[in-house]
């Protein structure tokens, strides 16, 4: 396979260098020198992290048993609100209720967050993110007339029943023609 001249593979060997982060130091030749810094991550994490479930999770499947058994139903992985691209893990349209199930780890629960020896601060950022975007999440729910209920992993699932039971019990429903 032909690529071109040296130079065009230079080129795309620093824009691929660029777009992962990596650094190209020097040349040697005319040719390219990688010497590239370790990434921090190793490739048993990357794969652990990139097939970690966003729905459907353990926490979230027992909430979901313990409320079934108690006679509710319920829709899943919902967009509540038009318009907003977040999703509830349990949602009672009629009621205007949206449960969210948070992982200790992916929000920063402050009672199990353990920020990682690694990469501090791109785990930093991105729980930090995710708070921010919880928050904001929560506020455009509440200012569109819903109610909101989080949930940590850890959590007792039949206590966090009994919370959405009372809300669910005590809200009037709504009709969906508005």
């Amino acid at each position: 396979v032909t690529y071109g001249s040296d130079s065009a593979v230079e080129a795309v060997i620093g824009s691929l260098m660029f777009c992962f982060g990596l650094l190209a130091r020097g040349a040697h030749d005319g040719k390219v020198v990688e010497m590239v810094e370790r990434l921090e991550t190793s490739q048993d994490v990357r794969r652990r992290m990139a097939t970690q479930s966003t729905r459907d999770t353990e926490p979230e499947l027992r909430l979901r048993r313990v409320l079934h058994g108690r006679g509710f139903r319920y829709r899943l992985h919902r967009r509540p609100v038009d318009g907003l691209r977040r999703t509830a893990d349990i949602v009672f349209p009629g009621r205007r209720l949206a449960v969210f199930v948070d992982g200790c780890f992916w929000h920063g629960c402050p009672n199990h967050y353990k920020q990682p020896s690694t990469n501090k601060k791109y785990w930093s950022s991105k729980v930090e993110g995710n708070k921010r975007r919880d928050q904001d999440t929560d506020d455009c729910l509440i200012a569109a007339g819903w109610t909101v209920l989080r949930a940590w992993e850890h959590d007792d699932p039949a206590a966090v029943a009994v919370r959405i039971e009372a809300e669910v019990r005590t809200a009037t429903r709504r009709s969906f023609r508005g």
